[in-house]
């Protein structure tokens, strides 16, 4: 991948030793603490979500070409869910840039992580958006607050007006489309989209999703979210635990967020871009401080 090839290429131009290994599948990912036990490497570890004081978890961070490189694991499972934002402490004139451009590439490019349709969708004005996550291929399933379908059922409970959910690219279980077409045959309100994601978000009151991605891309539409899951970027969502908070969450009034100083905050600063010039340097100061 380019970030793994610019960082060795940074890392040997500064007179460090790099070897790329595969992990293999009969050995797994947990052999790498064996061998971190055994020398006194840096390992960094694709798609790992392993504890050790050298090992180092990588990961595309939902929007490329930012990258986790995290002591704790990726997206969901990432260290920066703990970390505090503060709006007062982000230099607006470096944010509002940085949001500019990650907007006008992903919205006003209509590209997303997964391939869009190019037809634009036609949507009713301010719908309750409910971005559905494929559970057959991402860890979902520990990072839930609410199911599914807890959280769909709530929202058509609450939402008094039209209600626009969109299923996972990549779920292609039967069972999804037979769940939602029964829940459309009892509900008129909802509306079934395979729409590109970008003209949901851009017709939407609000989005409701367990940790996808789209909660990221909501925030380049300044769109308020609601969390129905564990999720690294929290900090200017709202979190649900169960469905009587969902519901409260529904009712409440969205309050005023710093939409581009959190895009810049947890982009630019708390991920390492596969593009920037000083990738190595960047990384060592995170991995290993110590001159």
């Amino acid at each position: 991948m380019p970030f793994y090839a610019r960082l060795r290429d940074g890392l040997q131009a500064r007179g460090r030793t790099v070897e790329i290994r595969p992990l293999g599948i009969s050995q797994g990912k947990a052999r790498v603490l064996d061998q971190a036990a055994g020398d006194t490497a840096i390992h960094l570890v694709n798609h790992g979500r392993l504890h050790h004081p050298r090992v180092w978890n990588a990961g595309i961070a939902y929007v490329y070409p930012f990258w986790n490189v995290d002591p704790r694991g990726i997206r969901a499972f990432s260290s920066i869910a703990d970390l505090p934002f503060d709006p007062d402490t982000i230099d607006t004139e470096a944010a509002r840039p940085f949001f500019r451009r990650l907007r006008k590439r992903l919205v006003d490019g209509r590209s997303s992580r997964y391939p869009q349709p190019e037809a634009r969708a036609t949507l009713p004005d301010g719908p309750v958006a409910v971005f559905l996550q494929s559970e057959a291929h991402r860890d979902v399933d520990e990072t839930c607050h609410l199911t599914r379908e807890e959280m769909l059922d709530t929202v058509l409970a609450q939402a008094p007006g039209p209600v626009v959910v969109k299923p996972h690219p990549r779920d292609q279980d039967p069972a999804t489309q037979a769940w939602l077409d029964g829940l459309a045959a009892r509900h008129p309100r909802l509306i079934l989209s395979h729409g590109n994601i970008h003209d949901l978000l851009a017709a939407c009151s609000r989005v409701v999703t367990i940790n996808s991605a789209v909660g990221i891309e909501a925030y380049l539409h300044r769109k308020p979210v609601v969390l129905c899951g564990q999720a690294d970027f929290h900090h200017i969502a709202r979190t649900a635990r169960d469905p009587d908070d969902l519901a409260r969450a529904l009712a409440e009034r969205p309050r005023k967020r710093a939409y581009d100083k959190y895009v810049h905050w947890y982009f630019a600063r708390n991920c390492l871009s596969t593009t920037e010039p000083d990738l190595a340097d960047r990384f060592l100061r995170r991995v290993d401080p110590a001159p």
